[in-house]
């Protein structure tokens, strides 16, 4: 579905770059407020998944172990009528390695699942998770944006991950002080007409689910 990009830009302060989803692992490391994995998505996959009504997107939140994932995504996909086909096929994969790594990553046995299907100017303001980390990725529309702040105001240098690539960022549970001052948020795209489509993995371990 993807390819890794040719180059690597010049990354924020704490945002490590890496060139595989293994590379990820990275977020453990000290002071790594985010770690990003950049890729190109297909063209063939860019256009298919452009060429879908918002309605045939897959949007679910759910609580699920790692190896469940592919079967969960195939019946949210048949429930929204996601055409049957070679691309359908590699998004689920795509999505099933990327909650089987990050809960490896995270040492958890659970995953928060979400897809989203925005429209609005959801989460536009620049935050930190209250959580101890989270994986995004942005399989449709403009990618998340994230930038460092020292104050309360926006960062004044503002990056735009690309579609299709993951990023992990450290949360305000992070067993790490000082905090993390990275910010992201979702870009504005209200009026634009434009829709995405967004992965979050959240870790949740056994005491969250006996709660």
């Amino acid at each position: 579905m993807t390819q890794v990009a040719d180059r690597l830009d010049t990354a924020v302060i704490g945002v490590a770059e890496v060139t595989s989803l293994e590379g990820l692992s990275v977020i453990d490391q000290p002071d790594c407020a985010a770690a990003v994995f950049r890729r190109q998505k297909s063209d063939q996959f860019a256009s298919w998944i452009a060429a879908l009504e918002p309605s045939q997107l897959p949007n679910a939140r759910v609580v699920l172990r790692p190896n469940k994932v592919r079967n969960a995504l195939k019946h949210l996909c048949e429930i929204a009528e996601t055409p049957a086909c070679t691309e359908r096929d590699a998004f689920i994969e795509d999505v099933t390695k990327l909650a089987t790594s990050f809960a490896r990553t995270m040492n958890a046995p659970y995953v928060r699942f979400r897809l989203d299907v925005v429209t609005t100017n959801a989460c536009r303001k620049f935050h930190i998770d209250a959580l101890t980390a989270r994986l995004i990725c942005t399989y449709r529309g403009t990618g998340t944006q994230y930038g460092t702040a020292t104050d309360n105001s926006d960062p004044e240098r503002i990056v735009t991950m690309p579609t299709g690539s993951p990023i992990i960022l450290r949360g305000t549970r992070w067993p790490e002080n000082p905090s993390s001052k990275l910010l992201h948020r979702s870009p504005p795209i209200e009026g634009t007409g434009a829709s995405r489509l967004v992965l979050v993995l959240d870790p949740v371990y056994e005491n969250d689910v006996a709660n």
